[in-house]
């Protein structure tokens, strides 16, 4: 079973502000898991693929 966390949580995880959480969601980086009432939640394994995304991390060297 996949750990959920909000969004702020996320941020924190991944050593980035809670806007940047949500510009990876815009961008298409990373997508919402669910909701607990008002809060988005994300998987945590998500959250670390987008981080990846986002800093180039993805890409194969030399590539």
């Amino acid at each position: 079973m996949s750990c959920l966390i909000t969004g702020e949580l996320a941020a924190t995880e991944a050593g980035v502000a809670p806007a940047t959480i949500r510009k990876w969601v815009q961008l298409g980086h990373l997508k919402a898991a669910g909701k607990q009432g008002r809060r988005v939640l994300y998987r945590l394994e998500d959250v670390f693929a987008a981080e990846r995304i986002a800093h180039g991390r993805s890409r194969r060297p030399g590539g």
